[in-house]
């Protein structure tokens, strides 16, 4: 069984790494780009462009850090995979088959687990927001990672009412809770560019963990998991 996981984790995870990297270029790396100018106090939000010396230029460095996102990017996605498959292994146990459309759902459960649920409560962050303590945000997203996995499992495979009202409350517990929030709310950005680059976040993993899922569950079915 771990064979056949970590050869389709591998794949799958591969190849979602390189999608979700060409997703981060297109559509996430713009605005960062953008925001780090106001950090770095090039432009200012309510104020006139900088000197273009100032400006930060490209190069080798820029291409130094677009490799490293790639390699960064497959890396964290083969491990998405690995966690992913060994949950979906388990459901097939319990007579659940994997094929690339349930794939697909495990997908967009591993995306509201792992993306959309934290950041009801901790929003993808630009450059230069003030954020409350890095440990306590810590804790607050992986227990809430937890949390929603244990419930979206518990809705998904439970037979009674008792189950799924367990899993509703945990599915509300850290956000009654509250995430870590900073005492003040501060930032050299403006709020429309920090709305746009949480906005394109959400939307580029809800796009990736799709095709993690789909590719899982393709790669799983296929003769190249076989070993």
């Amino acid at each position: 069984m771990f064979p056949k996981i970590a050869v389709s984790a591998l794949i799958a995870g591969f190849g979602a790494g390189l999608f979700a990297a060409l997703l981060q270029f297109m559509f996430v790396q713009p605005i960062l780009l953008h925001a780090e100018l106001f950090e770095q106090g090039a432009l200012t939000h309510f104020g006139a462009i900088a000197s273009a010396a100032q400006v930060p230029s490209g190069g080798s460095i820029d291409f130094t850090r677009d490799g490293l996102s790639v390699l960064f990017s497959a890396l964290i996605y083969v491990g998405y995979a690995f966690v992913l498959l060994a949950v979906m292994s388990l459901a097939e146990e319990r007579g659940e088959p994997i094929t690339p459309r349930s794939g697909l759902i495990w997908g967009i459960a591993g995306f509201i687990t792992v993306q959309l649920a934290p950041a009801f409560g901790l929003a993808p962050e630009l450059p230069g927001m003030n954020a409350a303590d890095v440990t306590a945000r810590q804790i607050w997203w992986f227990a809430t990672v937890a949390a929603t996995g244990i419930a979206l499992w518990l809705i998904t495979f439970g037979r009674n009412w008792a189950l799924w009202g367990a899993a509703v409350i945990l599915l509300a517990m850290p956000h009654i809770i509250g995430a870590p929030m900073p005492d003040t709310l501060t930032g050299p950005a403006p709020p429309e560019l920090g709305a746009e680059f949480a906005a394109r976040v959400l939307g580029t993993g809800l796009a990736v963990w799709s095709v993690l899922g789909l590719l899982a569950g393709a790669v799983w079915t296929s003769k190249l998991a076989e070993v």
